[in-house]
C-alpha cells in the first residue's frame, strides 16, 4: 500500500498540499492514470476499452475511488483517517477552497465532475461508507453488507455510467450497477479476508457469523474451520446471485457504457477458484494469472459488442 502520490503536505492529516502551483490537467490525469495502472489493475485495464476522449476521466474516478480506501493504510488512528476523508468531503463541497488543485488526484477529479456534471451525492456517499473502514466495527447483517457495497463499488460503477454514457438514470441501469457492486464488492470482501483479519478487521456478516457458529478467534487466527468454510460458501453463493443477476441486466445496457462493467468478468474465475474443495478462505490465493484476466476482459467486451449488434447498436 502507497501513500498519495504528492508529497507537499500542509496538514499532516490532508492528502497532499493544495500548495501555489496547481497541477496542469493532463500532468494530473497523467498521475491518476499511473496510480489506478499501479493499483487498480484490473480497472486500468477494463479503462483501455473506454473511448479515448473517456478513458482518462474514468482512471480519475478510479484513482480517487483508490485514494478513498486506502486511507486506513495511511494513517496510525482512525481519527487523522476522518480527518482525512473529511478533507476529501470539503474539496469537492467546494469549502477548501482552492486546494484541490494542488493535489493531482483532486485535480483530476474536480475537472472531470465538471466536464459531465456528476452529482455530489454518490461521492459523499463512497466517503461516508469508507470510514467505516478506519474501524473495526462489525458489519451488522447481510443487508448492511450489501448497501457497503452499493456505497462503494456501486457507486463507482454507477459515476464510470455516467461518465460513458451520461443517461444512467433508468431503472434498468440501476439495477445493474446496484447487482454489480455487490458481486464485486463481496467477491473482493472475501478474497480479502486474510488481509483484513490480520488487521483485526471482520467484513463477514455479524448475524451470518453467529448463525454459523463462527468464533471470532479461528478468524483472527486464520483457522478455516468447517463453520468458517460455511459461511464464506453462503457468502460466494450470494455473490454469484449478485452476478447472474448483473448478467441479465448489462445485456440491455447501451454498448457505451460496457467498460464500467467489463471488471465484473473476473468474478466468476475468483469464485471459481474459492470453491475448489481444497480451497483455504486463509492461505489458498485467488490470483489470476495477467493472461487470463486479458483474455477474460477480451472475451466479455466481445459478447457486449455481439449484444450490441443485435440490438441494432453497431453494424
Amino acid at each position: 500500500m502507497s501513500a498519495p502520490m504528492s508529497d507537499r503536505v500542509s496538514d499532516p492529516a490532508a492528502p497532499s498540499v493544495p500548495a501555489a502551483a496547481p497541477f496542469e490537467p493532463g500532468a494530473a490525469y497523467a498521475v491518476a492514470a499511473e496510480r489506478v495502472r499501479a493499483h487498480d489493475h484490473d480497472r486500468w485495464l477494463a479503462g483501455l476499452w473506454a473511448p479515448e476522449d473517456r478513458r482518462r476521466h474514468l482512471y480519475a474516478l478510479y484513482a480517487f475511488s483508490d485514494e478513498i480506501a486506502r486511507i486506513r493504510d495511511v494513517v496510525s488512528d482512525p481519527l487523522p483517517g476522518e480527518v482525512r476523508a473529511r478533507w476529501w468531503a470539503d474539496m469537492l463541497a467546494g469549502t477548501r477552497g482552492g486546494e484541490g488543485a494542488g493535489h493531482p488526484i483532486a485535480a483530476a477529479l474536480l475537472d472531470t465532475i465538471r466536464r459531465f456534471d456528476l452529482p455530489p451525492e454518490p461521492f459523499e456517499r463512497l466517503i461516508e461508507a469508507r470510514i467505516f473502514d478506519l474501524y473495526d466495527d462489525p458489519m451488522p447483517t447481510l443487508a448492511d453488507l450489501d448497501t457497503y457495497c452499493d456505497d462503494t463499488v456501486g457507486t463507482v460503477i454507477g459515476l464510470a455510467c455516467r461518465i460513458l454514457d451520461g443517461a444512467c438514470d433508468d431503472p434498468a441501469t440501476e439495477a445493474a450497477v446496484t447487482a454489480a457492486g455487490r458481486a464485486w464488492g463481496v467477491t473482493g470482501l472475501l478474497r480479502a479476508l486474510p488481509f483484513h483479519a490480520s488487521r483485526g478487521q471482520i467484513f463477514l456478516p455479524a448475524d451470518l457469523v453467529e448463525a454459523h457458529g463462527v468464533d471470532h478467534a479461528d478468524l483472527f487466527a486464520g483457522r478455516a474451520t468447517p463453520a468458517l468454510r460455511a459461511l464464506h460458501a453462503a457468502l460466494r453463493a450470494h455473490a454469484r446471485d449478485a452476478l447472474v443477476e448483473t448478467r441479465r441486466r448489462v445485456a440491455h445496457i447501451p454498448i457505451v457504457a460496457a467498460p464500467a462493467f467489463l471488471p465484473l468478468a473476473l468474478v466468476e474465475p475468483w469464485l471459481d477458484r474459492m470453491d475448489r474443495p481444497d480451497f483455504d478462505p486463509f492461505h489458498t490465493s485467488t490470483e489470476l494469472a495477467p493472461w487470463h484476466r486479458h483474455w477474460r476482459l477480451w472475451r466479455s467486451a466481445r459478447r457486449a459488442r455481439r449484444a450490441a449488434r443485435r440490438r441494432g447498436e453497431l453494424m
